[in-house]
């Protein structure tokens, strides 16, 4: 089984780019499953299911979509074997910028919209600086100069990640995608993490709505930078 995590911000064109690959993928003669994971509601499984392949959906609701992700990937596996698949797809919200939810065996693949600003890779953090491609989309909104300082800032980010341009329309970029894909090796034994998650919960991800800051504890950070521990 191969393993392929599609993630990147909202609106930045995950599906549609995703949906080109797949065809790509079949007509290589590939036999794909595909696990689309949201956190409140979707219908982009019906896009998929046009395809005529396995679909799953998983909604995180009050969990952090890639840290569902990431506890559910033996279940996405074993469900995308027992359909007979020999590639999973898993595309994933990445909502936080802060959280990666690639394994380390997987091939881990950001999306990221070139119409978002050019300093935009230098916010995104290990869901960009961990990814073994970078798909630049909707590169047909902006300027050539635009692009490439775009390109530019992808490489500062991240110097050794393949960079692809896409478009979800018209499918440029599909082909480079479901290449690099079949190229990849098979998973085999444990995976890690490529990132470690955020130090730690606080109080505010357990549910506390107070916000005075005596009522909140656990891995907590200043406006100054200055970050401490609070709490038993």
């Amino acid at each position: 089984m191969k393993m392929v995590v599609v993630a990147g911000t909202p609106g930045s064109g995950k599906t549609s780019v995703l949906i080109h690959a797949v065809r790509d993928l079949l007509r290589a003669g590939q036999r794909p499953a595909l696990v689309k994971i949201d956190c409140m509601w979707t219908e982009d499984d019906s896009r998929f299911k046009r395809l005529q392949v396995p679909v799953a959906v998983g909604l995180s609701r009050d969990m952090c979509p890639d840290h569902y992700a990431i506890y559910n990937v033996d279940e996405m596996l074993q469900w995308a074997k027992s359909e007979g698949a020999d590639l999973l797809l898993c595309e994933t919200a990445g909502l936080c910028l802060r959280c990666a939810p690639y394994p380390d065996k997987a091939l881990a693949v950001c999306v990221i919209d070139v119409t978002c600003g050019p300093n935009s890779p230098l916010k995104v953090g290990p869901l960009l600086t961990t990814a073994d491609a970078a798909v630049m989309t909707k590169g047909d909104l902006v300027s050539q100069a635009e692009r490439e300082v775009f390109r530019e800032r992808i490489i500062e980010t991240n110097p050794k990640c393949r960079i692809i341009e896409a478009n979800g329309l018209t499918g440029k970029g599909s082909s480079e995608i479901s290449e690099l894909i079949r190229s990849w090796p098979q998973i085999s034994g444990e995976m890690l993490l490529r990132h470690n998650p955020p130090l730690a919960i606080c109080t505010l991800c357990t549910g506390e709505l107070r916000v005075s800051k005596e009522r909140h504890h656990g891995m907590l950070r200043h406006l100054d930078g200055f970050m401490e521990y609070s709490g038993e």
